[in-house]
């Protein structure tokens, strides 16, 4: 007979663990599935962890080679890139073991394998050795995230043409990249392999990078970047990429009708994520999806059927995985009848390029666009103790506040730890705090936090220190 489990999960990466062992606490039985023989997904195996690894690694080679600037004399600096991709794999692998052991000690079933449904409470899983197993449950999570996408008919080869699994693995540092997308993706990797040495041109078909964001921050960051020399190339359609015998050919239009060749070694093709569903025998369940191929959930994230929820990035909102994280523990807390909410509105989102870039709530532009009158605090880290004393100066932050109660309504940093700071504002704006609540808290001195404190002085034209 099959195994039967009060729930099932679907995925094991951040929202699927998580749900997993959230579930297990709250005394279910519980099963975890995951495709890939390794837990954590996308995040921990070729996305967020093995990405943040080289961004560190490519900048401390990069710090080091110019430590002389600063009075500390070094000796030649050498780039060991197998040595650097081994450190990289090593975090990776120390996480993913630790995801395996939380398993473990919740004591949740885990399955290696392809789950997929053979009915509304059936899953049939086969197995890394092609064996197949149906399992029943009472309550099933789908989690299986997301997969790069490419442009129309071109196909990923991982050597020449990648995806962003296939830059994590480049076994020597490319003379020239081409990156086609201009957002988090592209540009976290396109940094790293730019400080290790390579030459990188950056292809955006709109007239700003990283789309959505703020503005302000937005044509900040792309003027660091250039500096840095990442060149880009605004409003270029790629219209073909030639592989051939030394690397590849990007042939685009920009928006005078101009045509333009790009000569490389490697292209990144960084255009977005789809929902990695395609496995998952829906029909068999019965289970409805929207325009976008993403799966269709009410506000509890649960499906069209009663006892399916969906979660991270299968369902609409930003791929993200602690939004993933965050749906997963509401939830297997829904599932147990107590009362599990995700606050969209406070989840933030980090660029961790240097300097790092992290945002929280509403833009400039969606405030306008929504007809809320607001008011601006901005403090630039040219003026904060901390960031003078180590010479980390690039960057601002930004607060919105409602102009009538001054109430938090956004906030906007580019600069150093910026995805750190970023959590101090998530925090207020979750206790539905004024900039004022900010301003009048003290913050230590000399950290980068005074900058945020300031910034929210600054709302009302009251900053010190600029």
């Amino acid at each position: 007979m099959a195994e039967k489990f009060q729930a099932v999960v679907i995925g094991g990466g951040p929202g699927g663990y998580v749900c997993a062992i959230r579930l297990a606490q709250l005394g279910f039985k519980t099963a975890c599935i995951e495709s890939r023989g390794s837990l954590g997904g996308t995040c921990l195996n070729i996305g967020c962890i093995p990405s943040k690894s080289l961004l560190n690694l490519s900048e401390e080679f990069h710090n080091v080679k110019n430590l002389s600037n600063k009075g500390i004399e070094v000796g030649e600096v050498k780039l060991n890139l197998n040595k650097m991709m081994k450190s990289k794999d090593k975090a990776v692998t120390v996480l993913t073991k630790g995801v395996e052991f939380l398993l473990k000690k919740n004591k949740v079933s885990y399955f290696k394998g392809v789950g997929s449904f053979k009915s509304k409470n059936e899953v049939l899983i086969k197995g890394l050795d092609n064996n197949e197993t149906i399992i029943k449950a009472d309550n099933i999570i789908i989690a299986t995230g997301s997969v790069p996408v490419s442009l129309p008919g071109i196909n990923f080869d991982e050597k020449i043409i990648l995806s962003s699994t296939g830059a994590l693995k480049i076994e020597q540092v490319p003379k020239k990249m081409v990156v086609v997308g201009g957002g988090y993706i592209g540009l976290e990797m396109g940094s790293v392999w730019s400080r290790l040495g390579a030459e990188v041109h950056v292809i955006e078909y709109l007239e700003n990078i990283t789309p959505g964001m703020d503005k302000e921050i937005s044509i900040e960051f792309m003027k660091i970047l250039k500096k840095q020399g990442i060149k880009f190339h605004m409003q270029h359609k790629v219209e073909k990429i030639q592989k051939n015998n030394s690397g590849a050919t990007v042939t685009t239009v920009n928006q005078n009708g101009d045509k333009n060749n790009f000569d490389c070694d490697v292209v990144l093709i960084s255009v977005g994520r789809k929902p990695n569903t395609e496995n998952l025998n829906l029909n068999a369940a019965g289970i409805d999806l929207d325009e976008r191929k993403r799966i269709k959930t009410d506000k509890n994230l649960k499906t069209n059927q009663d006892n399916i929820f969906a979660i991270g990035d299968v369902i609409s909102g930003p791929m993200l995985a602690h939004k993933a994280e965050d749906e997963g523990i509401a939830v297997a807390e829904n599932i147990a009848g107590q009362s599990g909410h995700v606050n969209y509105d406070t989840i933030p989102g980090v660029i961790y390029t240097t300097p790092e870039v992290a945002y929280i709530g509403k833009t400039e532009e969606q405030l306008k666009e929504m007809n809320i009158n607001y008011k601006i605090g901005k403090f630039s880290f040219m003026a904060n103790s901390r960031a003078k004393a180590i010479e980390d100066t690039e960057g601002f932050v930004k607060i919105l506040a409602d102009s009538k109660t001054d109430k938090v309504l956004g906030a906007h940093l580019i600069g150093p730890h910026a995805g750190e700071l970023i959590a101090e504002i998530g925090i207020a704006m979750e206790f539905g705090a004024s900039s004022e609540d900010i301003a009048r808290t003290c913050h230590a001195h000399p950290t980068f936090s005074e900058a945020v404190k300031e910034a929210a002085l600054s709302v009302e034209k009251r900053a010190i220190h600029s």
